[in-house]
């Protein structure tokens, strides 16, 4: 009959957590999920809260409450059972313990949030890159006025309207797409270097 009973749920239910965890180390696993079942409800109803919302991204208490459950009960046999209230303490401190690894993990990488609408970029640039624009132009212009006419009009032909090769030939007198190409190369690299200096 005692054979019986052991092989029952109910038995289990009944029975406390020290003669689980002997059970359990005996290789028991109906024991060792009794306990699982209930460490995990007082675990939760402790543990509730104490992973920060800002935290809580790919995994929530629950998840790290089993995951410590899981690494304990794993090793039931090498833990201590010191008495009374043991096994709770052990695991809360196994929390306790994952939650600073998940806190650790999390703080090394950005917390995504969503960005107030009134933050949105509404394609006005920042007095910074406002700056930057207005000196690289004038410095563009400052240098393009140290070229030749003829080296001004295939800079600003194809740089500002887009003019193709052929057109710039014709316009420039050049006989071939191939020349406007090798002559808009040289006034571009003269330009570059006005520009650097």
């Amino acid at each position: 009959m005692a054979d019986h009973e052991l092989t029952t749920g109910s038995t289990y239910v009944n029975r406390s957590s020290r003669e689980l965890i002997a059970l359990a180390r005996g290789g028991d696993s109906r024991a060792l999920n009794a306990l699982f079942t209930r460490q995990k409800a007082s675990l939760r109803m402790w543990a509730r809260g104490r992973l920060p919302q800002w935290a809580r991204r790919a995994l929530d208490t629950n998840d790290l409450i089993q995951e410590a459950l899981l690494q304990t009960l794993r090793h039931i046999r090498s833990f201590d059972d010191r008495g009374r209230g043991a096994l709770q303490a052990y695991l809360r401190e196994a929390v306790r313990n994952r939650i600073k690894d998940e806190l650790r993990r999390v703080s090394r990488r950005p917390v995504h949030q969503e960005l107030d609408e009134a933050l949105r970029d509404r394609g006005c640039t920042s007095p910074f890159d406002a700056a930057a624009d207005a000196e690289q132009i004038r410095r563009y212009k400052a240098s393009l006025g140290s070229l030749t006419d003829g080296e001004r009009m295939l800079v600003v032909g194809r740089i500002e309207m887009s003019y193709t090769y052929d057109q710039l030939a014709l316009a420039t007198g050049r006989s071939t797409a191939e020349a406007a190409r090798v002559a808009v190369r040289r006034a571009v690299l003269k330009l570059a270097q006005k520009m650097a200096e």
